[in-house]
């Protein structure tokens, strides 16, 4: 286990219609208490320092979440973060700890941020754009709209780059590509996550149909802007990690390609879950039946459910570990593949859309410049494998206009 999810909070001061905690499968979180208390914290923080120590883990990253974790008093945002700190300090003093909080932004204040940046926390912010009517799903408990309030703390949190992590955005077919990430742009991100909704094959997502891909062209008409321009404006991670798995080169993600999972998510209650994005799938998908008191960090490593995600290509549908896309792919992102009654051994409910959007940044690659080899790589439809490349440090990687 790397990374370390601390549901801080089980509850949110909005209700995005869209939202896998609240408007999906599972309903787990209305038994789970409204805050993680001091005690919790500290047994999570001894448990992740356990875990660093026993495997010598050179940095372990955390990351508050919720519901809304910016729910907490200003005082209290940096406490869990200060108790992994104290314990890795005690324990495995030779780990380094990097963290951020994730928000929705409406509660951004100068208190608030100056009592993450003081504890090295920072801070991500979701939206789904720039302008009011990008965000028509992400309203209150009254229906009022979020995007006011977000986007003034966006704006306060631009003055702060070096608290500013970046924005998380879900792709919405109803609005335009270009306009979303140009708009998104005015507020400065350092980095977009352009994220596709939470959907599988008994919930299919909006738009899906045999035979098109919308969600490649709603993406790649982003690509197309991004990978031109003339100036890097921003970071998008989504193509930057295919460009790194098409070259070879390691990436920790788990949407796409072939790592294993090493996400553990701590809920308010001190129960041990697998990724919570699995909630979209039914009830108790993200359950193991662990908790703090009871159960280690290595303990989880070895539920069934986390160990058929450690297996890569091996646990992957017959179609996808045949598939040429298969390195770069790894059969989509987890919870897009789960179909009731047949469980997660299914290609991606996004196959189609993965298999257009990975050729055509293929293409480009092969075609920029400034890549070593780029003559290797193959044409559209071929993919290369990670022998036919070679590595190159990720921080290379750029569209061909940044070069100058």
């Amino acid at each position: 286990m790397r990374q370390f999810v601390l549901k801080t909070r089980s509850r949110c001061n909005l209700a995005c219609t869209y939202c896998y905690v609240y408007a999906m499968a599972d309903q787990g979180w209305r038994g789970q208490p409204a805050a993680m208390t001091a005690a919790t914290a500290t047994r999570a923080a001894q448990r992740i320092a356990e875990h660093a120590a026993a495997h010598a883990l050179t940095r372990v990253d955390l990351v508050l979440h919720g519901g809304e974790p910016l729910l907490a008093a200003p005082a209290d945002l940096a406490a869990p973060v200060r108790a992994v700190r104290a314990a890795l300090a005690a324990t495995a003093p030779h780990t380094r700890v990097t963290a951020t909080v994730q928000t929705n932004g409406t509660l951004l204040t100068r208190g608030r941020l100056t009592a993450l940046a003081s504890a090295g926390i920072r801070v991500g912010v979701s939206l789904d754009g720039g302008l009011p009517a990008h965000n028509a799903r992400r309203v209150d408990h009254t229906g009022r709209p979020g995007f006011g309030a977000a986007a003034r703390g966006l704006r306060l949190l631009a003055r702060h780059p070096d608290s500013y992590a970046g924005v998380l955005c879900v792709v919405d077919l109803d609005q335009d590509p270009v306009e979303t990430y140009e708009s998104l742009l005015a507020f400065a991100p350092p980095a977009l996550g352009l994220l596709l909704p939470l959907a599988n094959w008994s919930a299919p997502p909006p738009g899906h149909h045999p035979g098109r891909t919308p969600y490649a062209d709603w993406l790649l008409a982003v690509f197309e802007r991004w990978w031109h321009d003339g100036a890097r404006r921003t970071r998008i991670r989504l193509f930057e990690e295919i460009i790194a798995l098409l070259l070879g080169l390691p990436t920790t993600t788990e949407t796409l390609g072939l790592a294993p999972a090493a996400t553990a998510v701590i809920e308010t209650d001190g129960s041990i879950e697998q990724a919570d994005s699995l909630k979209s799938a039914y009830e108790g998908a993200a359950a193991t039946g662990m908790a703090l008191d009871t159960h280690s960090f290595d303990q989880l490593l070895d539920h069934p459910g986390f160990a058929a995600r450690q297996l890569g290509r091996d646990a992957l549908a017959p179609a996808c570990r045949g598939c040429e896309l298969v390195q770069v792919c790894g059969g989509g992102h987890y919870p897009h593949r789960y179909r009731a009654g047949e469980g997660f051994r299914q290609p991606s409910v996004y196959c189609a859309d993965l298999q257009v959007l990975i050729r055509h940044v293929a293409t480009a690659l092969r075609r920029a410049a400034d890549v070593p080899r780029a003559a290797d790589l193959p044409r559209a439809p071929d993919v290369p494998r990670a022998a036919d490349v070679r590595h190159r440090p990720t921080a290379a990687v750029r569209p061909p206009a940044a070069a100058s």
